[in-house]
């Protein structure tokens, strides 16, 4: 107790530098205990739910005439029940597909509007798999029931509260004709599941043809619980037995087809994710490199202040004090200051917490309140006995002779070390941050093959044909269009494409899997300026059109399996669903032109499938729009006639070049944090820096004034002082680096295309260190170096 009495009443006295020391541990410690929550919680995911362990997700691997095998995590609808009824060991099972994915909009029978966050249609099992507690309404018997829904808790609340929305009509925006009945509220899922709902809609309701369908149509998401001691591998004749009583092998095998199932485990959905596996180790290396700096800083503040300290010490064990009283009022002052730290670090989260829920995409209530929180307590703990062992040696260390003596031991050799691993945190921070940046200024500015500057586009799913063609007579008119049109789906869309089988009319065997865009209306291509490159575009304003155009991956594929040297224009394909019996006006299309590749996705989740595209009078899902110049007014002109002539429904028009933005956001998210860290590792150093420049240029001010007495000038003092400091940052800085090099080869991986990694990067962040260091230096030298040098020989 009198340890912490007199650490208390000794708080931010002069020459101890308590206030550096608080403020970069308590900057330290918010960045980085904020990133450790992170990095449990994408860790944890899916770890809540009981016998997790037992818990799979059904996927399959499909391999097409000789290609590449490739995997899905998506099955065809019969899959699930038939592994549950067919398959012994299989506990129980369950399957999921969409209505609508993300955010989405749905209206009530009182013409209110809500957003809802994934409809999904489910099956009885859902919660005997996945269970969550049922506040209102019986779950098995709702998901059995056609046209029969359940809600979350939070939207319920949104809408009234649990108890009112039993029997209320909810519609989605654009698939109003599920309107569908609220019978049944569930307690929120989550946020560290992979598998997240607000709106669950009987699988009953959805068309039973999809549902009972063995091939094709893999929109499923399908789960299984095995018993105990099962396991996939063991249940691997099984699932190919079950296969092949319900699909023609032989068949598939003529069509060059291989197919089959396999498990993968629920807790690798998410933390085996490749993606997720690079973010959580650069998360580490972040988080590693704050915490190391903010304690190396630590202590070289508090080895700074031995020399003021000296007599202070020597004093106390004159009168008696040990070794041990003195470590006791060393981990007395580091638990005051460790403590003072931490309510500065909660209250900078505190103040952030928007922001930070923003930039890592869960709340810091989540992050901070969740069991991850022990191990946030472990490491403030492991920060602790570390700043306050090692200042506590060196302390106890102190000879009592040294209050009857001059005594003035510089520690120098322990400043300059920590000072060494600061700057290599910092270099390797600060190069990193480069190379992040110029990535994703490379995905945002790379040219993806098609024109994009001025176009806008606005999703009119839930608006009726008539008044879609209104919209597009209305908005051609605007003096400020060039060009409008409507497509299925735009290049950039976050919904993935769909795709499809391509056979020829003399040979029906599957020849490969193609990226079906589906239609477009009039001067789609046009207006994105992709060139066609053989043959010509679509025959326009027929009402059913036979015609398909594909693009040169296309023809290049087709080279390789069959003759095709005199052309693809006028050639005719069987695409698998575009038939008079599924969704075209013919059996057989004739590719009616060719078009230049562009890209389809984004650079972090790229289609590389040839694509085709097809053609229809009849307006399509999204509307595209093409100005002559983007101005605010020529966007609000557009905003406007979508609200005069759409006015029950909230349509958004956005630019093309937000959807890019948001393509990318991991990324620019991933930029925002390295920066963050970086920004407050750099703080702590400089914090550092001014502390070891302050000691020296104190411990060496006698030699200062005689070396100026003697002829030295104002640029040699600065020098002297400048040179020992750069011979500890030079080395660390090339040791920094060559760490992000290494570091950033590893994170450039997981993108399709990436920007090389110049030398001139690593140069560049290795000069801005070394000259704010040089520039800290010489502020400080400076205010020493010019005043009176007698000053200094005086007081010694």
């Amino acid at each position: 107790m009198n340890s912490i009495e007199l650490a208390t009443r000794s708080l931010f006295k002069k020459g101890r530098h308590d206030g550096m020391k608080i403020i970069s541990l308590g900057v330290g410690l918010a960045v980085a205990l904020v990133l450790v929550a992170k990095m449990y919680f994408e860790q944890s995911f899916d770890k809540f739910y009981p016998d997790t362990d037992r818990i799979y997700r059904l996927a399959e691997n499909f391999t097409q005439r000789g290609s590449d095998e490739v995997s899905f995590s998506q099955v065809p609808g019969a899959v699930a029940p038939a592994m549950q009824a067919e398959v012994p060991g299989v506990e129980v099972a369950t399957r999921l597909t969409y209505l609508e994915q993300g955010n989405t909009t749905f209206t009530t029978q009182e013409k209110l509007r809500y957003t809802a966050d994934n409809i999904l249609f489910a099956d009885t099992n859902l919660f005997s798999v996945f269970p969550r507690p049922v506040l209102m309404g019986d779950a098995r018997q709702i998901l059995a029931t056609p046209f029969q829904a359940m809600v979350s808790r939070s939207l319920a609340e949104k809408m009234g509260g649990v108890d009112k929305v039993d029997g209320m009509k909810i519609r989605s925006d654009k698939n109003a004709e599920f309107e569908v009945v609220i019978a049944g509220v569930f307690e929120d899922v989550p946020e560290n599941s992979h598998l997240r709902y607000d709106i669950l809609i009987s699988m009953e309701t959805y068309d039973a043809r999809s549902r009972n369908n063995w091939l094709g149509n893999d929109r499923y998401w399908g789960y299984v619980k095995l018993a105990p001691g099962i396991t996939p591998e063991s249940l691997k004749p099984a699932i190919r037995a079950m296969f092949e009583r319900h699909v023609d092998v032989e068949e598939l095998t003529k069509a060059g087809i291989e197919m089959s199932f396999f498990l993968i485990p629920l807790m690798d959905m998410h933390a085996g994710n490749e993606s997720v596996f690079n973010l959580l180790k650069m998360l580490g290396i972040i988080a590693f490199a704050l915490l190391f700096t903010a304690v190396m800083n630590y202590i070289l503040i508090s080895i700074s202040s031995i020399v003021n300290r000296t007599k202070e010490i020597a004093v106390r064990k004159s009168y008696g004090a040990s070794e041990m009283n003195i470590h006791g009022l060393v981990v007395s002052e580091t638990l005051l200051h460790m403590l003072v730290a931490l309510a500065l670090a909660l209250f900078l989260i505190y103040a952030s917490r928007n922001w930070i829920d923003q930039l890592l995409d869960v709340s810091v209530k989540t992050l901070l309140l969740s069991k991850g929180a022990f191990l946030l307590l472990a490491v403030c703990a492991v920060v602790f006995l570390v700043t306050a062992y090692v200042p506590g040696f060196l302390f106890a260390r102190i000879p009592v002779a040294a209050a009857f003596r001059n005594f003035k031991e510089s520690r120098r050799i322990w400043k300059q070390g920590l000072l060494f691993l600061q700057f290599i945190a910092v270099s390797l921070l600060i190069c990193l941050l480069l190379v992040v940046g110029k990535q994703y200024h490379f995905m945002m500015n790379d040219n993806p093959g098609y024109a994009y500057d001025r176009l806008a586009s606005c999703d009119i799913t839930a608006v009726d044909s008539t008044r879609r063609a209104n919209l597009l007579n209305e908005i051609r008119r605007l003096p400020s269009v060039e060009q409008v049109t409507t497509v299925d789906q735009l290049p950039i869309s976050s919904e993935g494409f769909s795709g499809n089988n391509i056979r020829l009319p003399d040979d029906m065997r599957d020849y490969f899997n193609v990226c079906d865009q589906y239609w477009c209306g009039n001067g789609y291509l046009q207006m994105l300026e992709v060139p066609v490159i053989e043959g010509k575009s679509f025959t326009e304003n027929v009402a059913a059109s036979d015609e398909v155009m594909v693009n040169r991956a296309f023809v290049e594929k087709m080279n390789e399996l069959t003759d095709w040297s005199d052309g693809a224009v006028g050639k005719y394909i069987w695409v698998t669903e575009h038939n008079k019996y599924g969704l075209g006006p013919v059996d057989y299309y004739r590719i009616c032109g060719v078009y230049e590749n562009y890209r389809i996705g984004s650079l972090v989740e790229l289609d590389t499938r040839p694509s085709v595209l097809f053609y229809r009078t009849k307006p399509n899902n999204t509307l595209a729009v093409k100005f002559k110049a983007v101005t605010p007014e020529a966007v609000d002109e557009v905003r406007n006639v979508l609200k005069e002539l759409v006015p029950d429904q909230d349509l958004q028009l956005f630019l093309y070049s937000s959807l890019i933005e948001d393509a990318y956001s991991s990324a620019r998210k991933f930029r925002d944090q390295v920066l963050v860290g970086g920004l407050a590792v750099f703080v702590i150093a400089l914090i550092g820096l001014i502390g070891y420049t302050n000691d020296e240029v104190n411990r060496r001010r006698k030699e200062l004034a005689i070396r100026k007495i003697n002829g030295a000038t104002l640029r040699d003092l600065l020098r002297l002082f400048l040179a020992d400091v750069m011979k500890i940052a030079l080395p660390a800085v090339v040791i920094g680096c060559v760490g992000a090099y290494i570091i950033a080869g590893h994170w450039l991986q997981q993108f399709v295309l990436k920007i090389p990694l110049a030398c001139w990067i690593f140069l560049l962040g290795g000069i801005a260190v070394l000259l704010v260091v040089a520039a800290c230096v010489e502020c400080r030298t400076w205010q020493v170096a010019n005043e009176n040098p007698v000053k200094y020989i005086k007081s010694e």
